[in-house]
């Protein structure tokens, strides 16, 4: 199992454009299964590489219905709008109220560089758009209407 450090919002990196994934290796793979250990060891229900410090295009999610990995992920469609709270494993204990669209079609490729195409709905179209936004530099805080809350004043 590796558990790799999940990087806050203070740290630059989060800020920056993630690269495309060019080389469908071993080390891909590990740090496929690393970020699955990790978000699933933080409680978490995604995971971008940029949040364990690898600026590349790959993220992981699972809202309960099984992880699926993303690498290289381009939005096909988004539509429709859901208004609702977010947080992030890189802003703990922060949560806030985030707009976006309700449904999301996305192609990737998968570890060994085939391409897939998912739709997403609600929760997992609200995930996988999240989570892409972690390789475009952006965090939810950027999008939240109204103030952060405190996970103690929840």
């Amino acid at each position: 199992m590796g558990i790799r450090t999940i990087r806050t919002e203070k740290e630059e990196l989060l800020r920056k454009v993630s690269k495309p994934v060019k080389k469908f290796d071993e080390s891909l793979w590990q740090l496929l299964d690393d970020m699955k250990d990790t978000m699933y060891m933080a409680d978490g229900i995604g995971l971008a590489a940029p949040q364990i410090g690898i600026l590349r295009r790959v993220f992981t999610i699972d809202i309960g219905e099984g992880i699926i990995e993303f690498i290289n992920p381009e939005i096909l469609e988004a539509d429709g709008e859901q208004f609702g709270e977010e947080g992030c494993l890189s802003i703990p204990q922060k949560y806030g109220q985030v707009r976006r669209s309700n449904r999301v079609k996305m192609r990737a490729q998968n570890r060994e560089g085939e391409f897939f195409e998912v739709e997403g709905e609600g929760l997992m179209a609200r995930a996988m758009l999240h989570e892409y936004d972690h390789l475009e530099g952006k965090l939810f805080i950027d999008l939240v209407e109204g103030d952060l809350i405190d996970a103690a004043d929840r």
